[in-house]
């Protein structure tokens, strides 16, 4: 509805300051046309938009305008009080703090909107452990997430299967949990890599600053983001691959790709039969 996205525009200028109607139109799943024509909207109706043109240029609200809409909807509310798998907030050390705020937020809340929270808790479970829970230490991964929040450079050392741990350093990116395992993103000797934690040894954040690549960004609205991993056995790489579905393509090695093809063309004749 128009009306729902007129107030997402004007909470995304809120917290961005400044944002481009393509970022907007991608946001909002829209075209740019559709946001010019809202910014319209929204000017017709008193609210302060600016555009400003050029390299760093976008839409913002003039300095000092704060909207009050803060009000949120049943699915918005559901919403928040499930995207928090316990598992993974322990995992960083941030069980207690979610538990926490979600405890505030609900005694924030009208009655009828706590109802909401509830009919949700009790009806849906996220739980990313999977059948078979590796139960992998992260003992490493506080540390990470010290170096990620403070944007300074990482040394580890880092144990492959059958080889001696080595020792790496580099600037952390971003943490993925897949299911239950954490990886670390790092740009490391000019290429961006992946480290899963719980092969990492003794982390130390240095005190040195980050160098973040300016068009890094971990969740892509669209495209992809390349990167090289490093396993100790094909048929783990494999494995790795399918698991992603056509969320991944491997680029490389040609024999490792010829057979994630096949793999799938095989599940495919099998689905078909």
């Amino acid at each position: 509805m128009r009306a729902d996205r007129l107030i997402s525009i004007l909470l995304l200028l809120q917290v961005h300051r400044r944002i481009t109607a393509r970022e907007l139109a991608q946001r909002l799943e829209v075209s740019e046309r559709t946001i010019l024509r809202d910014m319209d909207a929204l000017g017709g109706s008193g609210v302060p938009v600016v555009a400003e043109r050029g390299a760093g240029g976008g839409w913002s609200l003039v300095d000092g305008y704060q909207t009050r809409i803060t009000g949120l909807n049943a699915a918005e509310i559901q919403s928040l009080f499930l995207a928090r798998p316990p598992r993974l907030m322990a995992d960083l050390g941030l069980h207690q703090s979610s538990e926490a705020a979600l405890l505030k937020l609900e005694a924030a809340l009208p009655a009828t909107a706590r109802q909401q929270a509830e009919f949700a808790r009790r009806r849906i479970l996220i739980d990313t452990r999977g059948w078979r829970d590796p139960a992998e230490s992260v003992a490493c991964l506080p540390l990470v997430l010290d170096a990620l929040w403070q944007e300074c450079r990482l040394r580890f050392l880092y144990a492959r299967e059958a080889c001696d741990p080595a020792e790496r350093s580099g600037d952390p990116l971003g943490l993925v949990a897949k299911g239950s395992v954490w990886y670390l993103v790092a740009q490391v000797e000019g290429e961006t890599r992946t480290y899963r934690v719980s092969r990492m040894r003794e982390a130390e954040a240095l005190d040195e600053p980050a160098v973040r690549p300016a068009d890094f960004d971990l969740s892509p609205v669209e495209g992809g983001v390349r990167i090289r991993l490093r396993f100790d056995i094909e048929e783990e790489a494999l494995q790795f691959a399918l698991s992603f579905g056509a969320n991944l393509e491997v680029v490389g090695p040609a024999e490792l790709r010829a057979k994630v093809i096949e793999a799938a063309q095989a599940i495919l004749r099998r689905g078909a039969g």
